[in-house]
């Protein structure tokens, strides 16, 4: 270890936990690591120490991430027997920095608790999918105190690129809602585009090559496109996970009586497409449910 190395957590070690766990460990970091199921190849191969519970990572670590599938894994997992807050107890000037995407508002709830524990809370969700974990490009909305963000941006610089303080507790995770709002509106255009192209008769791979050229260009284009021509679904981001996104954007809607027609829409074709049997598939794979109602296929060939 290296004079500036820090005690550091991770819990959740899935498709994006494992990557964003590695940088940590490549900068030379003490890490305590827990999660659900094995641990990856790449961390149980590494210098990480393997602990049986949160608590025990908790206790050990100075800063503790999560990296979690939904708001009722992030509460067991911090607030549960053997969880994060039992290992927090006792000490002061500990940081836990929650990545998952959840509800903004138990995020709120969490913060509250995690600092009347005499600790510290940053909510930190992140964009860009494995391949961005892997390769260190995330970005990264943080909401807490400014102070804590600044202790803990360094840490943030090991995995992503665009790391932006949004604001207080539970605005990070605001920020995270709006932008799956945005993701999921932009595969619905880019998906209809393509099999309106397909079905006109024209090759969707050189559509998508003259349209990277112009306005409508965006990573959605250039990224998911390829992976609708190529019928290449495997996740990346599963539509399970873009589902539960969507659902805390519709609910947090209802709370503040605001209308999101378009993103009802696209909750619906990726419910067409866990219907039938697409809740791993990519979340480029919405497409799939779009061409299910045409009966027409991105790439097929218009019989004369």
């Amino acid at each position: 270890m290296n004079a500036s190395s820090l005690k550091l957590g991770f819990v959740g070690l899935g498709i994006m936990g494992a990557p964003m766990a590695g940088h940590l460990l490549t900068a030379g970091h003490q890490l305590f690591v827990n999660t659900l199921g094995k641990i990856p190849a790449q961390i149980a191969e590494s210098s990480a120490t393997q602990c049986t519970t949160a608590r025990g990572v908790a206790e050990r670590a100075d800063i503790i991430f999560l990296m979690l599938p939904d708001t009722p894994d992030v509460e067991k997992v911090l607030f549960g027997e053997d969880g994060v807050a039992a290992g927090l107890k006792g000490s002061s000037g500990k940081v836990v920095v929650d990545m998952s995407s959840i509800s903004p508002v138990a995020t709120k709830d969490f913060a509250r608790r995690i600092e009347a524990i005499g600790a510290q809370y940053l909510d930190a969700p992140v964009s860009g999918g494995e391949v961005g974990a892997k390769n260190a490009t995330l970005s990264i909305m943080v909401g807490g105190p400014e102070d804590v963000f600044a202790r803990v941006k360094p840490l943030f610089e090991r995995m992503g690129k665009n790391i932006t303080l949004v604001g207080g507790n539970g605005d990070g995770q605001t920020a995270k809602v709006a932008n799956q709002i945005i993701v999921a509106l932009n595969i619905e255009a880019v998906a209809e585009a393509l099999l309106f192209a397909s079905r006109a008769g024209a090759d969707p791979a050189r559509v998508r090559e003259a349209l990277l050229g112009g306005f409508a260009s965006s990573k959605i284009l250039e990224v998911h496109a390829e992976r609708m021509i190529k019928r290449t679904f495997d996740p990346g981001f599963r539509i399970s996970l873009h589902q539960k996104d969507l659902n805390l954007a519709l609910s947090s809607a209802r709370q503040l009586g605001v209308s999101l027609p378009n993103t009802a829409q696209a909750q619906e074709l990726f419910n067409s497409c866990v219907a039938h049997g697409g809740a791993g598939w990519d979340h480029s794979g919405m497409v799939r449910a779009l061409e299910i109602q045409a009966n027409f296929e991105v790439g097929q060939k218009v019989q004369d």
